[in-house]
């Protein structure tokens, strides 16, 4: 039997200082539907995507776009939504998770 990944809102991300796009994302969060709100290292997005378990997407300006991942050309995982080449801007260009 095929389980369905949980899918969830991505509102927010925590980012390093690192300029390298690949590397910038730490975290991402977002709201469970009783409110409370939940965040994720991206090393356990990642393994929760890749296990599914989870699947993530962010919403902007009435469209939907999937997060997934994508390896670095130096081998390095990160997090991106599907529409965004190179770039995870969709995800850098969400506020900061504050708590």
């Amino acid at each position: 039997m095929m389980i369905m990944a949980s899918s969830h809102q991505v509102l927010c991300v925590n980012k390093s200082e690192r300029y390298n796009p690949h590397e910038r994302i730490t975290h991402i969060g977002g709201k469970n539907a009783d409110g409370s709100r939940w965040k994720l290292t991206q090393l356990a997005a990642i393994a929760g995507i890749e296990e599914g378990k989870w699947s993530f997407y962010v919403s902007r300006n009435g469209h939907t776009v999937n997060v997934i991942v994508s390896t670095s050309r130096y081998g390095n995982k990160y997090l991106k939504t599907e529409a965004d080449g190179d770039q995870p801007d969709n995800l850098l260009s969400l506020s900061e998770c504050t708590s």
